[in-house]
């Protein structure tokens, strides 16, 4: 599933991250990496994407989000 899809308070593990070389690169430097735990903070719609990962909350673009992909944790 995509990380837009996670409901607020959701939690998953980022199983890939899809885009081009910058975006991959710029996405990994925040510290968001292939099985790395994230939890929806705030998920409303036509708003960024605000998630908490490794002790950092991450304010995502939406568009960038349909790029991340998860499956979600329990």
């Amino acid at each position: 599933m995509k990380l837009t899809e996670l409901e607020k308070e959701g939690s998953g593990i980022i199983t890939r991250i899809n885009g081009d070389t910058r975006f991959v690169s710029r996405i990994t430097s925040i510290g968001l990496t292939p099985g790395c735990k994230v939890t929806v903070v705030k998920n409303e719609k036509r708003r960024p994407l605000l998630v908490y990962s490794r002790d950092t909350m991450i304010a995502l673009n939406r568009n960038e989000c349909e790029d991340i992909e998860v499956e979600e944790a329990v």
